[in-house]
């Protein structure tokens, strides 16, 4: 209660370089909309963010019809941004194949630390670093690693064992429609692809199909959950088969129903096929 009392005593306007800005900012990240204090985006010096609410007048900022200062970036993304400047620390989920776009934010917004730990060299030598300090912990202090030894933990970390994997089911969906007529081997609309979904527990998933799964139908959904709403971005079933043969996933059911069409009433004409098919993968 005396915490409450304290935050309602705080003055509604903030003063900076004889421009107001309201303590609660409102943003609109390309569509995404976020509700912030001031001090969080004025938290980093010479960032982006900081220049615009710190250095500009309100008037000066883009906004969107409903008076909120516009940003026309990636919206999924600025949670981290924002998650950063509030105490200076980078937490992300498991399986979170964004880094190098969440680099390039950090980057737009000139947040350089930010960008540095995003790196893909600092994540490497952070990765290799911790897998030598576990083991250093469990099996009691050792000598330093030599460069081979580095070397076998850094391809260790990327390319893990089929052992270490975990097991579970992926299912693989489509709709497509393809046409019988006369010469069924000079049809070039044999088969398209409209979309193909991807159900499964979500950890699974971002493991086999990293940046090309595209989650914006269910995003943050915890790596343990399940879900029926991620769908590929591309259109090749074979590439998404061979995604899920690398890492060790094999077909072990499919099914297909389908529906027949005329193009029009003369029943000489081609017959249009649509079809829903689904294939089940399990990695044991």
């Amino acid at each position: 209660m005396a915490v409450a009392d304290a935050e309602r005593t705080v003055p509604t306007l903030v003063e900076s370089s004889g421009s107001s800005f309201s303590e609660i900012i409102e943003l609109n990240v390309g569509g995404q909309v976020y509700v912030t204090r001031h001090k969080t985006l004025v938290a980093v010096p010479d960032s982006l963010l900081w220049t615009m609410f710190s250095k500009k007048a309100p008037k000066e900022l883009a906004r969107d019809s409903k008076g909120r200062f516009f940003l026309d970036r990636d919206g999924f993304l600025f949670r981290y941004i924002l998650d950063y400047l509030r105490d200076l620390n980078l937490v992300l989920p498991d399986y979170f194949p964004e880094k190098s776009r969440l680099q390039r934010e950090a980057d737009f917004f000139q947040l350089r630390d930010l960008a540095k730990r995003l790196s893909p060299h600092v994540s490497k030598e952070n990765s290799i670093s911790e897998e030598i300090s576990q083991s250093d912990t469990e099996e009691g202090a050792q000598p330093s690693a030599a460069p081979d030894t580095l070397r076998t933990v850094s391809a260790a970390v990327r390319f893990p064992s089929l052992d270490s994997r975990k097991s579970g089911y992926i299912t693989i969906g489509y709709r497509g429609s393809y046409t019988i007529g006369r010469d069924i081997q000079t049809d070039a609309k044999f088969r398209r692809v409209a979309r193909i979904t991807v159900c499964g527990k979500t950890s699974l998933a971002k493991e086999v199909f990293g940046d090309t799964l595209n989650e914006s139908r269910d995003p943050d959904r915890p790596p343990e959950r399940y879900t029926s709403r991620y769908y590929l971005k591309y259109n090749f079933l074979e590439q998404a088969f061979d995604k899920l043969t690398e890492v060790g996933f094999h077909m072990v059911a499919c099914s297909s129903t389908g529906t027949c069409a005329y193009n029009s009433n003369d029943p000489n004409e081609d017959k249009i096929w649509t079809s829903y098919t689904e294939y089940v993968f399990c990695r044991e």
